[in-house]
């Protein structure tokens, strides 16, 4: 195991800290925050079978590297649907560093107590509209009330960050899934994207990312990137510094 440095601390020599150096750096938004989002995909664009599965898509390369960004950020978000389909424990328990506190987005406040977020573990936070259902608590998470976006019914991610930096949570690692991050995205509330491609076609499945159709190539979103091996796969590091695609503006 490798060890990642705490926040604020000189990043690694090297590649490493080519990749993760820029996470360190302060944040430029008006915010206060860096934003970071992760996924992994085959080759043909999927992060998970029509059904949900996804374990493992990466390799053990590509689990080192999750587990490195939890270390170097306050906070580690994912929505709903990765919290049921892989009751994940988001710690860091394969490199050496804090773990993050955990946010799980669950607009309607559809999930019980019974996954592992919400039993045992580091504090968690779980972020809902300001009109659902429920208490104070779900296990040992907070629940944090929030307004929804106009747009699709999900939360406001612009409000998801505000609630954060008020909890002085400002370097956040938006860990998944697809439609999550893709909120993250079409808000222009991301300052970085790593995306992991393995050497796997599927064919079928849910696609990495999902947004309203363009019409031309040209409604898309071109951005500069860097590549790093991250045997067996390959990890593309982009810039994005908040801007959003086309189709979203």
């Amino acid at each position: 195991m490798l060890e990642v440095r705490a926040s604020g601390a000189p990043p690694p020599p090297g590649t490493l800290g080519a990749l993760f150096g820029p996470l360190l750096a302060p944040p430029q938004a008006a915010d206060g925050c860096m934003v970071v989002g992760r996924l992994a995909q085959t080759l043909d664009g999927r992060i998970a079978t029509a059904s949900g599965s996804s374990q493992w898509i990466g390799g053990e390369g590509d689990i080192l590297h999750t587990h490195r960004l939890r270390a170097l950020c306050d906070a580690v978000v994912v929505g709903a649907g990765t919290i049921r389909h892989d009751d994940p424990r988001l710690t860091t328990r394969e490199c050496v560093g804090p773990d993050p506190v955990r946010v799980v987005l669950d607009t309607e406040r559809r999930l019980s107590p019974k996954y592992r977020v919400f039993r045992e573990g580091p504090p968690t936070l779980l972020l809902v509209a300001g009109d659902a259902p429920g208490g104070d608590r779900l296990g040992i998470a907070e629940v944090v009330r929030l307004p929804r976006d106009p747009a699709h019914g999900g939360l406001s991610v612009p409000a998801v960050l505000a609630a954060l930096a008020a909890r002085g949570l400002r370097r956040i690692f938006v860990e998944g899934g697809g439609v999550t991050v893709s909120r993250f995205l079409a808000a222009g509330c991301l300052d970085r994207l790593h995306v992991t491609v393995a050497p796997v076609l599927l064919g079928s499945g849910i696609p990495a990312f999902t947004l309203p159709e363009a019409a031309r190539i040209a409604d898309g979103l071109r951005f500069g990137w860097t590549v790093h091996a991250l045997p067996p796969d390959v990890l593309f590091d982009i810039a994005l510094d908040r801007a959003r695609p086309g189709v979203c503006r």
